[in-house]
């Protein structure tokens, strides 16, 4: 387990083309950034209404977002739904629906999670045992896991939950990555149960991170609680109406993700082809495990590929996906170039 000390600083993240810079001042622009799990092919952008941005919204358009929401992710109704600007910020607010006490994360994960649940006042603490969490005051499950694409099934979350609100906790799971996941195993449809509450992204698999757009899934009253939290007009203009669209456009999302799985064993093949094993992730992310992560984080840098590298594990990369054609022809290069000096170095040692 992994204690953190007070609220703590702010780890880096994926998706810093200024830390990229800095690291790789000499790699040629721009970079192929590969460091995020989002979507590269984003929802098609369109005009939007000039009231989108010149007035205030009107609080029946984020009605009209949270009913689509709920469709789209399988909660119950409209109550069930808190809209944000974005699931970073409910964070903390989610962590303290609950007295300070013990929370406990599943891990190793997004490192957030940790870090909101210490800002909310609970001893944050990052457990590698599932079962372990039924001690917690407030457990905290990604699911699917970022970043090995790990997932719990739901009977197990449920009986977890039934644990916790037994005592007056909260699980909170996750599923910033469910749109790709197995939807079977989301726990929006049960949050009426109490005691969950369910996180949901929408830049990650629409491909609009920079609307900062999410949602929280909870049983009414806890919905009532966040939502007074961020008073009026939380949502901005061009997010509700991206939300409203998007969420509803069931066609674009099923052919997108029939998209993401050709991808995706798109990019196990090439990485396979340089002797690069993928051992897990999810269709927008797959997950490595290699000896010279660092080797390989550093070679495909300074040829401008970036990659999200973990400092606490220097074993293991993640590797979102390339977009246009340039982009996977840079990224075929960038191993080759990599291969290859990895097998010179082999025969001089041999040698």
């Amino acid at each position: 387990m992994k204690l953190l000390d007070g609220a703590g600083a702010v780890v880096d993240h994926g998706g810093s083309l200024g830390r990229a810079r800095a690291l790789f001042p000499h790699a040629p622009q721009p970079f192929v950034d590969l460091s995020t799990g989002i979507n590269p092919h984003s929802y098609p952008l369109f005009e939007l209404p000039a009231t989108a941005l010149s007035r205030l919204p009107e609080a029946a358009r984020t009605r009209e977002l949270a009913d689509v929401a709920a469709r789209a992710y399988g909660a119950p109704s409209a109550a069930n739904v808190a809209a944000a600007p974005g699931t970073q910020i409910l964070l903390p607010r989610v962590a303290s629906l609950v007295s300070p006490g013990k929370a406990l994360v599943l891990g190793p994960t997004y490192a957030e999670h940790q870090r909101a649940a210490a800002v909310a006042g609970h001893a944050a603490t990052e457990a590698d045992d599932f079962e372990a969490l039924a001690a917690a005051d407030l457990a905290i499950v990604v699911n699917p896991n970022n970043p090995d694409g790990r997932v719990v099934e739901r009977e197990r979350l449920l009986l977890l939950a039934g644990k916790l609100r037994a005592k007056g906790g909260l699980l909170v799971v996750d599923e910033a990555f469910m749109d790709v996941g197995p939807r079977a195993e989301s726990l929006a449809g049960d949050i009426d149960r109490g005691g969950i509450v369910v996180l949901r992204s929408f830049g990650k698999f629409f491909g609009l991170a920079g609307l900062r757009l999410g949602f929280a899934l909870a049983d009414a009253l806890t919905v009532e609680r966040l939502e007074a939290q961020f008073g009026p007009w939380a949502v901005a203009g061009p997010a509700l109406e991206y939300g409203v669209r998007a969420l509803a456009d069931t066609g674009w999302q099923a052919d997108m993700r029939r998209r993401l799985v050709e991808d995706a064993a798109r990019l196990d093949a090439l990485f396979d082809r340089f002797g690069v094993p993928v051992a897990g992730g999810t269709t927008l992310f797959r997950y490595i495990r290699l000896t010279d992560a660092t080797g390989l984080f550093s070679a495909l840098g300074e040829r401008g590929i970036l990659l999200r590298h973990f400092s606490d594990r220097p074993h293991v990369l993640r590797a979102g996906l390339p977009g246009p054609d340039e982009e996977w022809q840079r990224l075929e290069s960038a191993l080759a170039d990599w291969a290859s000096r990895r097998d010179d170095q082999a025969k001089e040692t041999i040698q």
